[in-house]
């Protein structure tokens, strides 16, 4: 009976037909001697077949056929039936086990499902198999298992497209995976990286697989992919470039400058800059004027003139008569100059009550001068006229020892009755003084001389001469060459080097200036050891000759420079100033202090922002100037490293051309450099040899530490009258090149070409950038023939390259001293040296200052070292008095008013 299985499965036997066939197999010998049938034993015939195992669905990879397996007990026979036809009997596998633990006969049956069955019916209905198992008792049914091909198309039936966004805007990128079974699941990249919505919300993926970018990011900028996947293949997405763009948004106006006339009309300017926020990815830059100028009118100086003499006195009792007159006529007023002359004459007399014995300054004379010195001027000004007077009396012809009215006088003259308690800083009157040379004189007026004497401020030299001459010693005493020939640490300087200043200093310290260059050495008081004299230089390096190592990141930030001699011994830090170019955000950077030793090794000596107040460096960042706090003299030059991308140096761009153009050809310039001084001045030598001239204004770009090179082209030129004679249509500078610093400028050359001779108006664009970067343009418009350079912009130094002495500060030594012994000492409401420090705003340095001695002095130092050209002193006066330290009156005298 069983061999009419074959035949039964291919003619398709109704149902009945099949049932009453399987009855019989159950009694028929033949039965039991096929493949596929089993006799039950007597105590298990009673039982209904059950599956262990059911067929599953399977998918097709391929050709690779796909195995169906079914598993039942107590079976006698287990047979496949395919889309409603029976399996032929030899394509079944099989396999007959017992059940250890019930002891139950277990029948299991595996067949191969070819691609080639599946696609015989394809499209027409799915392919599904289930497994039939008889027992004596009955039947059982598996379930279906449905076998599909599996595959993926190539092309996806929506692909994301590009977008730029703005900040903070939401982005939509869609997707629609390719067809595909099974079906297909997404996922995005951005830049090859996989997206994982469940660690960053700011991703969500759709239902229907978009991707939204909730608030877009600058880090969000980056090519996005949709991938799609299932068990047959994987398949990309074009790519989708999304740029996250910042349109440039106006910083507040600076406050107005002051009026460029000094008399008369004139105009006054203000700026903003693009930068809240800077224009970044190509966003829109800010409309409008970047600078505005206004007409000023500035009221003209008044020169002072004197009122007519006043009548003679009556004949006094030191035998002498006198007259005054005033300088009311007109009173001098807006910086005009105050009169010449004295506004004092005496007159010798006779009379009755004239006794010859009495000195010369009797203390009623000392008390006319007090009279004059203190009305109408007020405390402070009495002081500088009071200190005038007493050198007037002191330098008379008439010269005679000074009796203890003479000095009464002098302390009258200098504290008013109203504020005794202000000023009680007497000189010493009992030693003998040197020789006064010249005049009293501004602290700025660097072309005199100015004495010192040995009395409790000065020690002697051994000859008794204490005259500094313009920052140099006196050549004439023997004693002082000799003095300096027995030093160890004197040095011959290279006098000839250029870029270069040196000066001889003591105890009263100086300052050394390398003009136009933004370098400069403060020597504070008392950091040369009294009775040491020092001839000290400062140079800047250059920097293509010097073996800087650099690695990795880093970059040179500023100008190289020395100061020495080294190995001077110092009682005090001095103070180094130099530019930086940096974008002074110190997130961004790991800034490092590099030193030369002796050998021409370069050591790191500080890490900023991890200094060690006792180390022998310590630095000061301000957005364009480092200010080193040096116990030693050396050469160094500040590294910095950048940490991410977001690190940027301040690149300046200047342009030149030729002076006169007499030909078709014409070149223009663009240099690139480090924003600071010192290379703009050498750049501007270099073009005034060359006979160049300034074009534009220099412009600030912000170099990012991006490994892109920076770019250059000009467009927008008059095609009717110029044309570039250049094969590429921008240049590039390459990256390491700007970013190492070695090189101390780049320039790219535009070779443009008129058509005629007559053509002198050049307008264009000149567009830089950094190539997927920011970039910035702007606008050329100039005559070729006739344009000067407008060097407004330039802040051209004039001082003295070395000053010594009182001339070299802003806050005279004694007062100095005297605010020093005022704020060292702690006070319980904290109006001592720590609430100056706070209202100059340097609380970030407490630590430093008050590891010094003096820490008052340390900031009155700092403060000199940042305002020697514009510092306004009657600001820091009203620092100490909101201190509430009387001191602050002191300030109000200076030595013009003598």
């Amino acid at each position: 009976m069983p061999a009419l299985l074959g035949p039964v499965s291919r003619c398709g036997f109704s149902a009945a037909l099949l049932v009453l066939w399987t009855v019989f197999a159950g009694f028929s010998r033949a039965g039991a001697e096929h493949a596929a049938t089993a006799t039950l034993p007597a105590a298990f015939s009673d039982l209904l077949p059950h599956f262990q195992v059911e067929p599953e669905d399977e998918y097709i990879v391929k050709n690779k056929p796909v195995t169906l397996t079914c598993r039942s007990t107590p079976a006698t026979q287990i047979y496949f039936k395919c889309n409603g036809e029976w399996v032929h009997q030899d394509d079944h596998l099989i396999e007959r086990t017992v059940d250890p633990a019930t002891a139950l006969p277990i029948m299991q049956v595996t067949i191969d499902i070819t691609r080639q069955q599946v696609e015989k019916i394809f499209g027409l209905d799915q392919y599904w198999c289930q497994c039939v198992a008889w027992s004596t008792t009955g039947t059982q049914k598996s379930q279906k298992a449905y076998i599909r091909i599996a595959y993926l198309r190539k092309n996806f039936e929506e692909e994301p497209q590009g977008k730029e966004v703005a900040l903070d805007q939401e982005v939509l990128l869609r997707c629609h995976p390719p067809e595909g079974v099974p079906q297909p699941e997404v996922e995005w990249q951005r830049n090859e990286d996989i997206l994982n919505p469940e660690s960053d919300p700011n991703f969500f993926v759709t239902a229907d697989h978009n991707l939204i970018i909730r608030k877009a990011r600058m880090a969000d900028t980056g090519n996005y992919t949709c991938v799609a996947k299932n068990i047959v293949a994987r398949r990309k997405s074009t790519s989708a470039a999304v740029l996250v763009y910042v349109n440039g948004g106006w910083s507040t106006w600076t406050t107005w400058s002051s009026c460029s006339a000094v008399c008369g009309r004139g105009w006054q300017k203000r700026s903003r800059s693009c930068t809240n926020p800077t224009p970044l990815n190509g966003g829109s830059s800010c409309e409008g004027q970047n600078i505005q100028k206004s007409v000023c009118v500035a009221t003209c100086p008044v020169d002072g003139g004197w009122s007519e003499w006043s009548k003679w006195s009556a004949c006094g009792a030191d035998c002498s008569m006198w007259r005054t007159r005033e300088c009311t006529q007109p009173s001098p007023g807006t910086g005009g100059k105050d009169c010449q002359g004295l506004d004092l004459q005496s007159l010798n007399c006779t009379s009755e009550q004239c006794p010859q014995s009495e000195s010369w300054l009797s203390p009623e004379r000392a008390f006319v001068y007090c009279q004059r010195v203190s009305h109408p001027f007020s405390a402070p000004c009495a002081f500088a006229i009071g200190a005038c007077v007493c050198l007037f009396l002191m330098y008379e012809p008439r010269q005679l020892s000074l009796t203890e009215g003479s000095r009464e006088c002098f302390r009258s003259s200098i504290v008013s009755t109203e504020n005794s308690h202000l000023l009680t800083i007497q000189p010493d009157l009992t030693t003998t003084t040197t020789s006064y040379q010249g005049t009293l004189r501004s602290r700025h007026d660097t072309t005199g001389k100015f004495s010192m004497t040995n009395g409790t401020l000065l020690d002697p030299l051994p000859n008794g001469s204490h005259t500094l001459h313009n920052g140099k010693l006196n050549p004439d005493p023997p004693e002082f060459v000799s003095r300096l020939s027995t030093q160890s640490y004197f040095k011959t300087l290279p006098r000839d080097v250029a870029n270069a200043s040196y000066g001889t200093f003591n105890f009263l310290g100086g300052r050394l200036t390398i003009p136009n260059t933004g370098i400069s050495l403060l020597i504070p008081p008392e950091a040369i050891p009294r009775g040491k004299i020092y001839e000290i230089y400062l140079t800047v390096q250059r920097k293509e000759d010097l073996r800087l190592p650099l690695a990795g990141c880093q970059t040179l930030l500023g100008p190289v420079v020395s100061c020495g001699p080294p190995g001077v011994v110092l009682s005090r830090p001095v103070i180094l100033s130099m530019d930086h170019c940096s974008d002074g955000c110190l997130d961004n950077w790991a800034l490092r202090l590099k030193k030369q030793n002796y050998e021409g090794v370069w050591e790191d000596v500080l890490l900023m922002g991890e200094e060690l107040v006792s180390e022998p460096y310590y630095c000061q960042l301000e957005a364009e100037t480092c200010r080193l706090f040096s116990e030693q003299l050396g050469t160094f030059a500040l590294v910095g490293e950048s940490l991410h991308m977001g690190a940027a140096k301040r690149l300046r761009l200047v342009l030149f051309s030729d002076a006169y153009c007499s030909t078709l050809e014409y070149n223009i310039r663009v240099y690139c450099m480090d924003d600071t001084q010192e290379v703009f001045k050498e750049v501007m030598q270099m073009e005034r040899q060359l006979g160049g001239r300034l074009i534009d204004e220099p412009h600030i770009l912000l170099f990012k530490d991006s490994y892109h090179n920076l770019r250059l082209s000009i467009h927008d030129m008059p095609q009717a009258h110029w044309r570039s004679k250049l094969l590429a249509g921008y240049q590039e500078i390459p990256f390491y090149h700007i970013w190492n610093g070695s090189q101390r400028y780049l320039h790219c050359t535009f070779t443009l070409e008129r058509l005629s001779l007559s053509t002198c108006e050049l307008t264009c664009q000149l567009c830089v950038w950094q190539v997927e970067g920011e970039g910035q343009s702007f606008s050329l418009d100039f005559n070729i023939d006739t344009r000067a350079i407008d060097a407004e912009f330039m802040l051209m130094d004039s001082s003295a390259s070395a000053l010594a002495g009182p001339s070299a500060f802003q806050i005279p030594y004694l007062i100095r001293q005297k605010i020093c012994s005022s704020l060292d000492a702690p006070c319980p409401n904290g109006a001592d040296w720590r609430m100056l420090a706070q209202r100059l705003k340097l609380e970030r340095h407490m630590s430093f200052f008050a590891s010094k001695a003096s820490p008052t002095s340390v900031i009155l130092d700092l403060w000199e070292a940042q305002h020697f050209h514009s510092g306004n002193i009657n600001q820091l006066a009203a620092v100490m008095a909101d201190i509430g330290k009387q001191e602050a009156m002191i300030f109000l005298v200076s030595d013009g008013e003598c």
